[in-house]
């Protein structure tokens, strides 16, 4: 395994669980990767989740984080959808 890619742990909600069908999904990115770019990704694979693109929240190891923060190997990841009522 060469180190120029990172291995991270998404943990999914909401309507990425539902799209996924798992609670999380283990990725491998390049280094020096933003934590935005698994979302991108998400939509890459999921054109629905588009809807989604400008409100979801991200989180790494538990904090909140902007969107370009760069993730770090072994890092766990989450992307927190609005939580709809109701």
């Amino acid at each position: 395994m060469s180190n120029s890619s990172i291995t991270v742990t998404v943990k999914l909600f909401a309507v990425y669980q539902e799209t996924y069908k798992v609670p999380e999904l283990v990725l491998e990115f390049p280094q020096d990767t933003p934590v935005v770019a698994v979302r991108d990704r998400f939509i890459t694979e999921h054109p629905s989740l588009a809807q989604w693109r400008d409100i979801t929240r991200f989180g790494i190891n538990l904090q909140f984080v902007e969107p370009d923060t760069v993730m770090q190997d072994g890092d766990e990841v989450v992307l927190i959808p609005p939580v709809s009522g109701g």
